[in-house]
């Protein structure tokens, strides 16, 4: 095993220190970055604009390619969220939602900063664990069921308690059963069955992502801002935002650290199973950090928590990296991105799957190797960079607000090219306001929609196989740990609020300190 290993990583490595595989890792990364920071377009768009530039490449050069450009699109696309609150790719919500207050106490700097150590760590880590642990991790992939990836979505919904503040946990689940009803907008993909179409033309195909993500997030900060008249903006010196400000002290490295190291290894496990992807890895680091840090921590998730930031930045990175293990192994994609990507190998006349350690090991190993020289080319790109991109804080508000509310309806007409979408949008960005007004949370909403299709296809195949019986959900061995994971998530707020009121009983000063 071992000495198959080592000549692996030996032809990985022949073949990417090859000069043109090294621009091409260095062109896909940086192309990435730049397709990937624009709201609206994500890795899958970034990947299929790629995809013909390839035909004239060899196989592992078009490959090396592509996977540079995957994860550099979800490098880059952490910086439209930090700096203007404009999620275009799901992946990115959860990191929005403490990089962009980070940003706006006038440090997006260190926020970006933070991404980017974030990001590399968890891109690397990832791509270690791919590269010892691929083959094993696929036989795990494919003992995976229909039941037991419906108890793991339920277990990314338990992540609303990391969205909700002190006695808001009744609105964050709210708030994902309103996300849950919006994702059955549209046609049934099974039975063919139009569901809350109204009989409009244009609702048929449901509710883009996108659509909901900049109305909730994007255009409704840009309104928030006027509203609540919002000034911190005007008062950022752009002379204050140079390479001083991209300074982590040690001490908050020592802070981010364990949270990177436990953030790398969910999202790399999430990454790994089919049609979980970068999404779920992140939204789950973000709710395990929650639920591990200490009651003051807790209190600044959602208001600029470092932790917040990297959690979630380093789960969606090392996803994308593990995301790699049922493509390249089984042949399964393990997000939209790498189902494109899969289109890409058929294309090229290769067959994913186990044969291809012994009859494409070039472009196995490839494609793994050069993962880790696109890490640090990103880093080196992003870094310098940064001080550039965060002056677009510095722009003033009355010319802030109408560039995020352009760039937000632009990003999704240029996609959907339908102005019903664009009407949709205003219409969910007012209920949005209304819902902000009163402290409901957003993400817990773009969570539910997000992961509502994949838990209906789930729960439709699993009632199926156990003959419509709901003995799925404790049939199963791997199940079952799901479930009683979920149960201990669950359970964990009320444990704390239980002990906190011992402790008080105990030591009745405490309370007046």
């Amino acid at each position: 095993m071992w000495e198959g290993m080592v000549h692996g990583m030996l032809t990985g490595i022949n073949a990417t220190l090859v000069p043109i595989n090294i621009c091409m890792v260095l062109f896909g990364c940086f192309s990435g970055s730049l397709i990937g920071m624009l709201p609206g377009l994500g890795p899958i768009t970034a990947v299929a604009l790629m995809i013909p530039v390839t035909y004239g490449f060899d196989p592992t050069t078009g490959m090396v390619l592509l996977a540079g450009v995957y994860y550099g699109a979800i490098f880059g696309g952490s910086t439209s969220s930090i700096l203007i609150n404009a999620p275009g790719e799901a992946a990115t919500v959860a990191t929005a939602l403490d990089g962009y207050p980070l940003a706006r106490q006038g440090y997006p700097g260190k926020a970006l900063a933070i991404a980017a150590y974030a990001s590399f760590s968890g891109g690397t880590i990832a791509v270690v664990l791919l590269m010892f642990f691929a083959p094993m991790l696929a036989s795990v992939a494919t003992s995976f069921q229909s039941a037991d990836y419906f108890a793991l979505m339920i277990l990314g919904l338990t992540a609303v308690s990391a969205f909700a503040g002190r006695g808001g946990v009744l609105k964050a689940l709210l708030m994902v059963v309103l996300g849950l009803m919006l994702s059955t907008v549209g046609t049934d993909q099974t039975s063919g069955v139009q569901r809350y179409t109204f009989g409009s033309l244009e609702l048929l195909d449901g509710i883009e992502f996108l659509l909901l993500a900049m109305a909730t997030f994007a255009l409704t900060e840009a309104l928030m801002i006027v509203l609540k008249k919002d000034a911190s903006s005007d008062s950022l010196n752009p002379k204050m935002i140079g390479f001083k400000s991209l300074k982590v002290s040690a001490k908050e490295f020592k802070l981010i650290t364990p949270s990177i190291l436990r953030s790398s290894l969910l999202g790399f496990f999430v990454g790994v199973l089919p049609g979980a992807g970068a999404t779920l890895g992140s939204f789950m680091s973000y709710g395990m950090e929650r639920n591990l840090a200490p009651p003051e921590e807790q209190a600044r998730f959602g208001k600029g928590s470092l932790r917040g930031l990297a959690a979630p930045e380093t789960g969606n990175n090392a996803a994308s990296s593990g995301s790699f293990v049922p493509l390249l192994t089984l042949g399964i994609p393990g997000s939209g991105t790498t189902a494109v990507m899969l289109g890409a190998l058929i294309a090229y006349g290769i067959d994913p799957g186990p044969r291809m350690f012994v009859e494409q090991p070039e472009v196995f190993w490839g494609v793994i190797m050069s993962m880790y020289l696109g890490n640090v080319f990103l880093l080196i790109l992003n870094l310098p960079l940064i001080p550039y991109f965060a002056r677009l804080l510095a722009i003033p508000r009355n010319l802030m607000v109408p560039i995020i509310l352009f760039f937000s309806l632009m990003g999704v007409y240029l996609v959907t090219f339908n102005d019903f979408d664009i009407m949709m949008m205003v219409f969910f960005c007012l209920g949005a306001m209304a819902l902000r007004l009163m402290n409901f949370p957003m993400a817990p909403l773009l969570l539910g929609f997000i992961l509502g299709g994949l838990m209906e296809d789930n729960l439709r195949r699993s009632l199926m196989i156990y003959d419509e019986s709901m003995s799925f959900m404790w049939e199963r061995p791997i199940t079952v740990s799901i479930n009683c994971l979920t149960l201990l998530v669950l359970g964990m707020p009320l444990f704390r609020s239980v002990l906190a009121k011992l402790k008080s009983k105990k030591n009745p000063n405490a309370l007046l300190k």
